[in-house]
């Protein structure tokens, strides 16, 4: 089977966790060896998420800002893109030396007129307390938004349109590679006929990977992140997990912006558009997802929503 795999940032660096590039390194080289576990069986196309480190990108930038101008998020994409691409193949090939592994810079077209872009929800950076959060969105003027029990910037996150590099990573992928693609969502372009230029914002990286996923024809989307898998009132008394579900009756349910309704969305989309199934959890059970045994399944053929 043909597997897209996507990975949240806060998998390569967790919520709380000093972003060392040694705590990137390890948690990177766990992501790997279950990743291998179904990469030595299957078809991988593996994309990632890059919230925390481009967070940490701009703050280093706005360190400096007196100096040099701080670069634009699509430049700051493409670095993480590169830093995680280069941290996964090297990962990867430590545990599958067999396998051509590939990471490709992915730039993802964008429309500038995309209504989400007057309403920021992408999170990105570390997390705050509340104090924090609203002495640093005083001093330097950032929307800041709810993350759980903390709070974190937020930017425009516009939705992916196209993938510019798809006709490569399709003949890579075509030619048994494990390819590292659209990292953090991809870097942001406008398309203006055959020109293309770099845009301030940061895509979510589970609706381009349900993208990817569509255009190179995967059997099965998973989306790893640090829950076992979809809940009714998360955080809540009254929570309640939720094993199976069929995406229309998944669409009527409400999650948190920015964090699992991405993922919801990703996920029914490529459900109700390819006819195959998709799932949410944990990425330590990945094996077990893609049995169909573990985490959140979603899929046409199920009739309603099915809870543990």
């Amino acid at each position: 089977m043909r597997l897209a795999i996507a990975l949240g940032g806060n998998a390569l660096l967790r919520r709380s966790e000093p972003m060392t590039a040694e705590n990137q390194r390890a948690n990177i080289a766990l992501a790997c060896k279950a990743i291998a576990r179904v990469g030595k069986k299957h078809d991988v196309i593996l994309s990632h998420g890059n919230g925390p480190q481009v967070g940490l990108l701009a703050l280093q930038a706005e360190a400096y800002s007196e100096k040099v101008t701080p670069y634009p998020f699509d430049i700051l994409g493409a670095e993480s893109q590169g830093m995680i691409g280069y941290m996964f193949v090297q990962a990867l090939r430590n545990e599958m030396p067999n396998r051509e592994i590939v990471a490709v810079i992915t730039q993802v077209a964008v429309n500038k007129n995309d209504p989400a872009i007057n309403d920021p929800s992408k999170f990105i950076g570390p997390v705050y307390t509340k104090d924090e959060a609203e002495q640093i969105s005083r001093q330097k003027g950032w929307v800041i938004k709810p993350d759980g029990h903390y709070y974190r910037r937020v930017v425009p996150s516009p939705r992916p349109e196209s993938i510019v590099e798809i006709a490569s990573i399709r003949t890579l992928v075509n030619n048994g590679a494990v390819v590292v693609a659209g990292g953090g969502g991809g870097v942001p372009v406008i398309i203006n006929g055959d020109r293309e230029q770099g845009f301030e914002a940061v895509i979510d990286k589970d609706l381009c990977c349900s993208l990817l996923a569509r255009e190179l024809n995967a059997d099965i989307l998973i989306l790893a992140t640090d829950v076992k898998c979809v809940f009714v009132n998360f955080g809540m008394p009254d929570a309640k997990a939720i094993k199976a579900a069929n995406p229309k009756a998944l669409y009527e349910l409400k999650f948190a912006a920015g964090s699992m309704a991405p993922k919801i969305q990703a996920t029914c989309e490529f459900a109700l558009i390819t006819g195959k199934k998709a799932i949410i959890g944990a990425l330590d059970d990945i094996e077990h997802m893609v049995e169909g045994t573990a985490g959140t399944t979603i899929s046409n053929e199920i009739k309603g929503i099915i809870y543990y």
